[in-house]
């Protein structure tokens, strides 16, 4: 066994002098961290609602979503890459950006309005849109060249280097369908206070237009609409695919001594692309529901035969990975057993 073929978190765990996490996202990560606590503290004593969920909520999904992928990032970005100059400047714009826009976020929770698609003409929701129309692409961008240099490089095992590429395009896919919400149309409802608002936009697709669609009904905590389709849901798993298969190429690796087949990293690279493909089609899946205006919760026919789709062909992925690497360690066995041409003794006379 070559050394890379070697399961081994020695190079995604162990520090080096090399490395070192990106500063102003490793500040970004325990700024939201500290956000998220405090949002937590908020909403305990601050009863002010808005569509029925806690003014407060908002900061808080935004607070845990940026802490877990400006840590993410502040990670990969670490790790020695050619362009490291373009992609540290890459993730100072994401983690100013993001400071930025999560800010507003936080102002607006406090001033007991919508940050997102809000009509008003006040001075600090104007400046505000203003930051947004301008911030939000900012992440995107950013996101988007640290994903096009990781991804033609391999920065750590084959593996973790395949786990960052397909979940970086992954989020990059993730964080574009937040522009789909501007589609779904126009409502009108009122602030904390029972002042009227107009949203231009919103979350969840439902047939009919109902005036009001966000907020009409929801899961516990998320408060993801179980009325319509919510993109929220398609636009998180995106985003946050790249934790889950970077964790995925962790266990690999963790199991791959106790598990033969697993012994390769060509098999574990092999599994990486799978899981890569099947999370992919479920993201797909989410928005294709979303658009239909058909809740998570009220899957119909079609969805339920796409889902056993996407379900079945990772499975068959996966079933033909082990196939090659069971195929491979036989003939490696065979191979070995059989003594090359030349090395048997001379018979004795």
């Amino acid at each position: 066994m070559t050394t890379l073929d070697r399961p081994s978190l020695a190079s995604l765990t162990s520090p080096t002098p090399a490395r070192r996490l990106h500063r102003p996202l490793l500040a970004t990560t325990l700024a939201m961290t500290a956000l998220a606590v405090f949002s937590l503290c908020a909403m305990a004593f601050d009863d002010r609602l808005l569509l029925g969920e806690s003014v407060w909520l908002k900061p808080l999904k935004f607070a845990i979503a940026m802490t877990l992928y400006c840590g993410t990032l502040a990670w990969l970005v670490s790790f020695p890459h050619r362009g490291q100059r373009l992609t540290w400047w890459m993730g100072a714009l994401f983690a100013a950006t993001a400071v930025t826009d999560v800010g507003f976020i936080v102002v607006q929770a406090a001033r007991g309005t919508f940050s997102h698609f809000n009509q008003q003409h006040d001075a600090v929701n104007t400046i505000g849109q203003w930051v947004f129309m301008t911030g939000v692409p900012g992440l995107f961008l950013a996101n988007l060249v640290i994903a096009v240099t990781l991804s033609w490089q391999r920065v750590t095992d084959r593996p973790t280097s395949m786990a960052i590429r397909a979940g970086l395009g992954i989020a990059v896919f993730g964080m574009a369908l937040g522009y789909t919400m501007g589609f779904s149309g126009a409502q009108q409802t009122t602030d904390a206070y029972g002042h009227p608002v107009t949203l231009g936009a919103g979350h969840t697709f439902m047939h009919g237009q109902p005036p009001v669609r966000d907020g009409v009904a929801g899961l516990p905590v998320t408060h993801w609409s179980t009325a319509g389709g919510d993109m929220r849901i398609a636009h998180f798993a995106g985003l946050h695919g790249i934790q889950l298969l970077i964790v995925a190429a962790f266990v690999l690796a963790r199991l791959a001594p106790s598990v033969g087949w697993l012994a390769a990293e060509a098999t574990r690279t092999r599994l990486i692309g799978v899981l890569a493909l099947g999370y992919s089609g479920l993201v797909a899946l989410l928005l294709w529901q979303a658009l239909r205006g058909q809740p998570v919760t009220r899957p119909d026919g079609e969805t339920l035969t796409a889902l056993g789709l996407v379900a079945a062909g990772t499975a068959a992925g996966v079933a033909a990975v082990y196939a090659l690497s069971t195929r491979a360690r036989r003939h490696a066995a065979l191979s070995a057993a059989v003594p090359p041409r030349g090395s048997m003794p001379p018979m004795s006379r």
